[in-house]
């Protein structure tokens, strides 16, 4: 099975697999998309996966239920769509055939969680909703820096073969804050060029990999010396600073920039 991003509203991806009769859904912000690939597929709705509460990602989920008789799967400490299967960090759900761990990451809301299974077609594989995007990580609407930087930890030691199913195309903008954060960061900067190509051609920059987001992501990269020294220049009030803090400062320019 090889996750398929559905495009949704102006830059949501919808994450759809299917092993030739039925099909898993992440995130399903609205229905037609999903039942369009559906038809084109020629599959039936198994499941929904819902990583956190807000309206993007859950407005979807009452039609389709209606229509496939699909259950529905979502974190225990968020308001959802119900009737649903509440899972907690630790839990595991079967999905055609295949086992995952949910792993609770507050941060962008307080009861975000995501999904990673190990092996999908010989591949980990993490469904990580709006925590962790493509060289950049969801704000922060709910939960703390420490709890968010905790979080990105928690996916960071994931395989490093570990694909990355982010439900935001936010790549580029994501990228050109990398690079004003490392500018001399070698990887980031080919995989820019990369990501600018696939764009101009009109296709995603996702999946990414846990490996190369390691490599080019700042809020993975919170105590590499050239990520400190550009926060310690940004906030030069924070004495010694930890990768904690790091973080903080990194998220509270991203947010200005």
């Amino acid at each position: 099975m090889t996750p398929f991003p559905i495009p949704a509203f102006s830059d949501n991806y919808i994450w759809a697999m299917h092993d030739g009769q039925r099909a898993v859904v992440v995130d399903p912000g609205e229905p037609a998309g999903v039942l369009a690939w559906l038809a084109s597929e020629a599959v039936s709705l198994d499941t929904i996966l819902i990583t956190h509460h807000h309206p993007d990602h859950t407005g979807g989920v009452a039609e389709l239920r209606e229509r496939t008789g699909a259950r529905v799967i979502g974190p225990v400490r968020e308001t959802m769509p119900e009737p649903l299967q509440r899972v907690d960090d630790g839990e595991n759900v079967t999905v055609l055939g295949h086992n995952f761990t949910v792993i609770a990451v507050p941060g962008h809301t307080l009861g975000h969680i995501a999904y990673f299974c190990p092996d999908v077609s010989g591949e980990p594989l993490l469904f990580c909703g709006d925590t962790l995007f493509s060289a950049g990580c969801g704000r922060l609407f709910e939960g703390t820096p420490a709890q968010m930087h905790a979080s990105l930890s928690r996916l960071a030691a994931l395989p490093d073969n570990t694909w990355v199913c982010c439900t935001h195309e936010y790549t580029l903008a994501n990228l050109r804050f990398a690079q004003a954060v490392e500018p001399n960061n070698q990887a980031l900067q080919a995989h820019a060029r990369k990501c600018a190509d696939l764009r101009s051609l009109g296709k995603p920059t996702l999946p990414s990999n846990l490996g190369l987001e390691k490599s080019i992501n700042p809020f993975l990269r919170c105590t590499e010396p050239d990520v400190v020294r550009a926060a310690t220049i940004r906030a030069p009030e924070v004495n010694h600073p930890d990768a904690q803090a790091v973080f903080a400062t990194l998220r509270e320019w991203k947010n200005q920039f």
